[in-house]
């Protein structure tokens, strides 16, 4: 058999090749499925609402973690990469392990990742109204302004998501255009005022500040460990370009450099931005004191004017970041949905024929948000939203497993991405690390509940699941259509 490059014609019909009728329309060149993956990790956004962590738990000397957890998710969006390379569908890892596993396993995939999308989407949309807009129009701290907030921050996404996906590429490419330049020039500005007025202390870099004195430190579940939060809560969600692949112009290439190049671009922007913050500080109890670090060190070095246009962007880089992962959500209903995989999967799978987009599953993913902002209190959402920073790590723990476990039969598509004679030893590194973070995740005493509430979000699905094994078994029996990548080699 001749390889069959990635090109025109296997683009536009890779959906019809998994046995779908393509539904969605190709619009996203490389530097907007770039975007996507990047926007949903957000450096700005995830060293801005976890910094106060790492000072608290670790000291300054803890963003040096940031370096292991980057090389670590590398390693997995390397993996990754190698699915996206071969299977271009919405839903990424429900599709993958369906295709090469079979559709029980898949399922277990989307539900898992379908808990955390949806928990990010009203996670963001909050953090954005309390910890972004408020401070940026100098509100008073009020939990209830703050829900009435995310509700309309919800509300105008849910708008942009279903009206195009175009629209939502390019505010999103906006988006993360302005968070690029904010990282480079509010690290180039840090580090040009300590030069020269001396205000900053190169010794932060190595200090444990008010955690000196700290019992327990290098325990596991300790202070230092717990600084890995930032890094493992920040670097996810690279592989939301694959749930856009039916969407993507060339997905077996564009698709996969997205998520491998997102991690790597983030990784190391996010450390060379910590590091100027971390020197920039001048009174480190005070810093760790503050509800904002990173605000509190941009107003004592740049002032308060620079402190405003921080908050702006960030307020910008949220807003992107929300919109980014309810579309990203979206998809993967869509994507059960059609294979009667979801509950109301009749109604779920329905795109409108004029905007192509699934505006049902996008209409619910809102309505997740509103029961979440309405229902649960302060205490209960954030023990949820903590939860969800476990889900991945399980997900991706559970993408490298089953990799390791199909990768001697899958074909590979010339032109595609490829480690070659790197993948088996990439993937083992990978697993030992995804292993790893599970442990730093859950280890700490704080952890208990949020676990238990992954095991609750198991529990749920495992209920609906069953309900499909006793009603609905046909469709946990096969998939759609024809093998996936067609007239290949075997690597």
């Amino acid at each position: 058999m001749v390889d069959a490059a990635p090109g025109a014609e296997q683009t536009e019909d890779s959906a019809a090749l998994g046995g779908y009728r393509p539904e969605l329309k190709r619009t996203l060149g490389s530097f907007q499925v770039f975007a996507i993956s990047f926007a949903f990790i957000s450096v700005a956004v995830g060293i801005f609402s976890t910094y106060d962590d790492v000072l608290q738990n670790a000291g300054p000397v803890g963003i040096w973690l940031w370096v292991v957890a980057a090389v670590g998710q590398v390693l997995v969006a390397l993996v990754v990469a190698q699915l996206a390379g071969r299977i271009a569908l919405s839903g990424s890892s429900y599709q993958w392990a369906s295709r090469l596993a079979n559709p029980k396993i898949g399922w277990g995939f989307g539900w898992l990742t379908f808990c955390y999308l949806a928990i990010g989407v009203a996670a963001i949309a909050n953090a954005l109204a309390s910890q972004a807009f408020m401070p940026l129009f100098g509100m008073e701290p009020d939990e209830g302004t703050a829900r009435l907030i995310t509700l309309a921050i919800l509300l105008v996404q849910v708008v942009l998501v279903v009206a195009s996906t175009r629209l939502v590429s390019l505010i999103n490419s906006t988006a993360v255009g302005l968070e690029l330049a904010l990282i480079v020039l509010v690290a180039l500005a840090l580090a040009i005022v300590v030069v020269a007025t001396g205000r900053g202390d190169i010794g932060n870099l190595t200090s444990r500040g008010v955690t000196e004195h700290t019992e327990h430190y290098f325990d596991v579940g300790g202070g230092l460990m717990v600084a890995m939060i930032m890094g493992l809560a920040t670097l996810v969600g690279f592989d939301s370009a694959a749930n856009l692949a039916e969407e993507a112009k060339d997905p077996f290439r564009s698709v996969p450099r997205a998520i491998v190049g997102s991690v790597v671009a983030a990784g190391v922007l996010g450390m060379a931005f910590l590091i100027c913050l971390t020197v920039a500080i001048e009174d480190i109890p005070g810093v760790t004191a503050s509800e904002s670090p990173v605000a509190a060190i941009m107003r004592e070095q740049l002032g308060p004017e620079m402190e405003k246009v921080l908050l702006a962007a960030i307020v910008i880089a949220f807003f992107g970041a929300g919109t980014v992962v309810m579309a990203s959500c979206s998809r993967i209903v869509f994507a059960m949905a059609r294979d009667g995989r979801f509950p109301a999967h009749q109604l779920m799978r329905r795109v409108n024929p004029r905007t192509h987009t699934p505006i049902p599953a996008t209409i619910l993913i809102f309505a997740v948000g509103v029961v979440l902002m309405v229902a649960l209190p302060g205490d209960a959402l954030i023990q949820l939203i903590t939860a969800s920073t476990i889900i991945p790590a399980l997900v991706y723990g559970a993408t490298v497993v089953l990799y390791l476990s199909v990768r001697r039969g899958l074909d590979r598509n010339k032109g595609a991405f490829d480690l070659g004679r790197f993948e088996l030893p990439v993937a083992i590194c990978a697993l030992v690390w995804t292993v790893a973070s599970l442990v730093m995740l859950v280890s700490p005493s704080e952890a208990l509940v949020p676990s238990l509430i992954v095991v609750g979000l198991i529990v749920a699905g495992g209920l609906f699941f069953a309900g499909l094994l006793l009603f609905n078994r046909e469709a946990l029996e096969h998939e759609p259509g024809m093998p996936v990548i067609p007239d290949t080699d075997r690597g």
